[in-house]
C-alpha cells in the first residue's frame, strides 16, 4: 500500500506521484488532519478552507 500524501497547492490528499487535482507534484508527506469534502457548494468547511471539489483533503499541511 501507498503511503497517503497532501498536494502543498490544493491540500488533496492522495497515493501517487502527481497531484490528481492541479497537476503538481509538490507534495507533503507530513500532514495534520483530513476532512472529507462530499458537497463543496453546500459545505461550510469548504468553503473556510477554499476548497471547491470534492476528494479528501488535509487540514493543514
Amino acid at each position: 500500500m501507498a503511503k497517503e500524501k497532501a498536494c502543498r497547492n490544493c491540500k488533496l490528499v492522495y497515493e501517487g506521484d502527481v497531484c490528481p487535482s492541479c497537476g503538481k507534484k509538490d507534495v507533503s508527506e507530513g500532514f495534520k488532519g483530513k476532512v472529507e469534502i462530499v458537497d463543496p457548494e453546500k459545505s461550510e468547511l469548504a468553503k473556510q478552507l477554499k476548497i471547491n471539489k470534492k476528494g479528501t483533503y488535509a487540514i493543514r499541511v
